[in-house]
């Protein structure tokens, strides 16, 4: 197999960090307070998958081009596989809870189920379960 990567971090510009970190703790999410100040917060997906969520000035500093208004277009859809239909719906509706918008209807094709939501930074979180052993 040809280049493969441990870890993965997603960088993501937010407008009011201590309202993003709030918003994905109502999620579930935790984070690592050795990479997390007032400009950054490293917020833990799993042991290798991590988003840095990036003030916006403080994004800039790692970019020549604009910031997207992630509220009016997106350039990623952060899709996140899970354990379970189930937890696809606690996650997405504790998302709305706290503040985030639907993105699109749920989706079942039976092996697998899927539903998303835009953060209060208007990124777009797709949650999905697909059933492998369906799969053949």
């Amino acid at each position: 197999m040809g280049f493969q990567a441990d870890k993965i971090f997603v960088n993501l510009a937010v407008k009011d960090l201590n309202n993003t970190k709030a918003f994905f703790s109502k999620l579930g999410f935790e984070f690592n307070d050795q990479f997390t100040n007032e400009f950054a917060a490293s917020m833990i997906i799993n042991d290798n998958i991590f988003a840095m969520l990036l003030v916006e000035e403080h994004f800039k500093t790692f970019t020549k081009k604009e910031i997207t208004d992630s509220t009016k277009s997106n350039e990623a859809i952060l899709a996140l596989s899970v354990e379970s239909k189930e937890k696809v719906i606690d996650i997405v509706n504790k998302a709305l809870d706290a503040g985030g918008k639907p993105s699109k209807e749920p989706q079942d094709h039976g092996f697998m189920y899927g539903w998303s939501f835009e953060d209060i930074d208007g990124h777009l979180w797709e949650l999905f379960y697909m059933d492998e052993s369906a799969i053949k």
